[in-house]
């Protein structure tokens, strides 16, 4: 195998076991990379942009709309935005890219305020800061979760209730992706708990709402662009997006071929005696013998 078909093959394998990229991921991603862009230009100060006991201590109330996108290296901005478009797409399919777009803005700022309000009950030396989309993706994940209707999940072969895979993403994403505090983490998957179970649903953007912003700039910029998938917010159209109906071209799947009639054997075949063949079947029944001791008589 050349190197130019092994790169073909990593290609398509990946194509196979990406998700489709939506727009609002697109959107979140963007933002975290511009914010992370200006961050290394200006050189500003490590935890600027990150929640915490100083949300409160200092009333920097910006922190709670800003911390998503913030992020401290390349490494954490690279895998939390894997973690994005790989754990938050069907979300977004769900509800649409506008109310993704609302629940994320509304579950960053209630878990960054939770967690907040949590960090200073605790003392000095045990603070810390949290940044980053691990625990708004943390949330989506839990949201999805209350609203499947699938009973068991599987990763990496193994299967488990799907009301904990939540839980088991916590797990590895706290120990993988770095500057991950498990405090904020735990804080939000709850948060997408109680948004799951209606708890905030008088703040939440309703479909109709949604149908009409998606009409305005940028979202139908959005809609044009293509290679990513705006998801509208209608169940219709919704449904339409993601399931197209196919049509195929004439001549396109193989039909199956009949022999004509004059080609088939029609000869007459016996067993014991008896005729079996489909002409004999198919024609009048025999008449019917009748024979006692004395004679043979035939009735037709």
């Amino acid at each position: 195998m050349t190197l130019t078909d092994y790169f073909k093959t990593v290609v398509q394998v990946f194509k196979e076991i990406a998700p489709a990229v939506t727009s609002g991921a697109i959107i979140v991603a963007l933002l975290s990379c511009v914010l992370f862009g200006v961050q290394m230009y200006f050189s500003l100060t490590q935890g600027l942009f990150s929640v915490g006991a100083a949300v409160f201590q200092s009333v920097h109330l910006h922190r709670l709309f800003m911390f998503p996108f913030y992020h401290r290296s390349s490494a954490q901005l690279l895998l939390n935005i894997t973690a994005l478009l790989f754990l938050s797409s069907s979300l977004e399919k769900g509800v649409g890219t506008v109310r993704f777009l609302f629940l994320f803005l509304l579950m960053s700022t209630t878990t960054g305020l939770c967690f907040s309000f949590l960090d200073l009950l605790q003392d000095d030396s045990s603070r810390s800061h949290a940044e980053g989309l691990l625990p708004v993706v943390l949330a989506s994940v839990a949201l999805t979760a209350m609203h499947t209707k699938m009973t068991k999940g599987f990763l990496c072969g193994v299967s488990f209730p799907t009301m904990a895979l939540p839980w088991v993403l916590l797990i590895i994403t706290t120990a993988v992706i770095p500057h991950s505090v498990l405090l904020c983490n735990v804080t939000s998957i709850l948060i997408g708990w109680m948004y799951g179970k209606g708890w905030f649903s008088h703040v939440d953007m309703s479909e109709a709402r949604a149908g009409i912003v998606e009409k305005m700039m940028p979202f139908r910029w959005l809609r044009r662009i293509s290679g990513v998938m705006f998801v509208p917010a209608s169940t219709e159209e919704r449904r339409k997006t993601l399931l197209p109906q196919i049509n195929p071209t004439p001549g396109s799947y193989p039909v199956q071929a009949y022999a004509p009639l004059s080609n088939i054997n029609t000869a007459p075949m016996t067993y014991e005696g008896w005729a079996n063949s489909a002409s004999a079947l198919a024609g009048p029944p025999p008449p019917l013998i009748f024979m006692d001791s004395a004679q043979h008589t035939s009735l037709g």
